[in-house]
């Protein structure tokens, strides 16, 4: 024996574990705040015993076990695996003291950085709330959903009866934020269901077909047409697409919430888009125009735009034609906005119609009374009652509309009686 040796007792037992060690390249000494997995080999009252692939047993102190709820405690067993982290590798005892609770935590702080950054959804319980939205329980850590992130909330109630309300429920949420050292943990239950809502449109653009009719609800509206819910994923119905008549904005013909019936126009499977119309579920009002209109019928409409040149009046089933500026009232006007303003209820009368070409115009200089109709049949009735044969042979005047021949004659009749 040498004489460093000699002068050195723990020589001897340092070579021979560093001996040990070196035939096993894999094995790395624990280090202090180093997570590991651990198998549970023993539990007492006070204490739990785990290894943890260490040259000792790692001890898991009474301090941790009471800081375990009463549920996870009773779920441990000899043989389960568990996180562990480490809080000393050799205290005053020589022993190896870890933590379940903290390897938990470690543990679950890693997963939430894992999930930033794959983006996939979790499930979290809401355990209060404040003035910044809903706190959240998720696994062994306290998170928080800002009120601009959360969907599941009813506005239509009271904010803090609405907060309420979410108490115990369990979300589906994204991590969107995580900062371990402030303790910060962000979810954000929106952005999970846009994601919820994408794998919906998939699903049903893979089972959709173009020309299904499908049941919606309506669920938002802009200026240039309406959204649809169809069963978890929306479509747009173009404000083309959402009456034969002309549309200004969908609210005049649509609510919020309101449930319709839908014809499935297009499917854009490359960009989950769908196309919605709800007009091709209504009858075309030009099919049988000319079988249910003729020239010089009274009709009542309402105006759907004013522009320069007169107003654009629509019939109740959506047939739409204009009403010129020259034909308003006595056709005097020198503009019509002070005449007629959208959405008002006129009485006119059909001057041309013209079913082939979708087009049909009104007057309102050959009058627009029905007491003019009503005096006109009143007039023929007595004129029939005056001549001889049989009544049937008679023709009620009022059937007879004036053409538009007619109508041009007629100022130059009124010329001739006022000359």
């Amino acid at each position: 024996m040498s004489e460093d040796q000699e002068q050195n007792p723990t020589f001897d037992e340092n070579f021979e574990e560093m001996l040990a060690s070196s035939f096993d390249y894999s094995y790395t000494p624990p280090r202090r705040g180093e997570i590991r997995e651990a198998t549970i080999l023993q539990i007492d009252e006070r204490e739990i015993i785990v290894d943890l692939g260490a040259k000792q047993d790692g001890i898991v102190p009474s301090q941790d076990l009471d800081r375990m709820d009463d549920e996870f405690r009773a779920s441990l067993s000899a043989g389960a695996s568990v996180p562990v982290y480490v809080i000393n590798p050799r205290d005053q005892n020589d022993n190896l003291i870890v933590s379940i609770n903290m390897g938990l935590q470690r543990y679950d702080w890693e997963k939430a950085r894992e999930l930033l950054s794959s983006q996939d959804a979790v499930d979290v319980k809401v355990s209060g709330y404040n003035k910044g939205g809903a706190l959240v329980r998720w696994n062994r850590l306290e998170g928080f959903i800002p009120s601009s992130h959360l969907v599941s909330t009813n506005l239509s109630i009271d904010r803090r009866e609405a907060m309420q309300e979410l108490i115990g429920k369990t979300l589906g949420v994204k991590v969107i934020e995580v900062d371990q050292d402030r303790r910060r943990l962000i979810f954000s239950e929106r952005e999970a269901q846009k994601e919820w809502r994408a794998r919906q449109k998939a699903k049903l653009l893979a089972e959709l077909n173009v020309g299904d009719v499908v049941n919606g609800v309506v669920t938002g509206l802009r200026d240039f047409g309406a959204f649809v819910n169809i069963g978890g994923a929306d479509g747009l119905i173009h404000v083309s697409e959402l009456a034969w008549h002309r549309v200004d904005h969908p609210r005049d013909i649509l609510h919020i919430g309101e449930e319709i019936e839908v014809y499935v126009l297009n499917l854009d499977r490359e960009t989950n888009r769908i196309a919605l119309s709800r007009k091709r579920l209504l009858s075309d009002p030009w099919d049988d125009a000319q079988y249910r209109y003729h020239e010089g019928q009274l009709v009542a409409g309402y105006v759907t735009n004013v522009v320069d040149f007169g107003a654009f009046v629509a019939l109740e089933d959506g047939l739409e034609g204009l009403l010129h500026l020259s034909e308003m009232g006595d056709g005097a006007l020198k503009e019509p906005y002070s005449y007629v303003q959208k959405g008002d209820h006129l009485s006119l009368r059909i001057s041309h119609l013209e079913p082939e070409k979708r087009r049909v115009g009104f007057t309102q200089r050959w009058g627009t009374e029905l007491e003019d109709e009503s005096s006109d049949d009143a007039g023929a009735l007595s004129e029939n009652d005056n001549t001889d044969g049989d009544a049937g042979e008679s023709a009620p005047v009022a059937e007879d509309a004036p053409s538009e021949a007619d109508a041009v004659d007629e100022p130059a009749a009124d010329e001739k009686a006022s000359t």
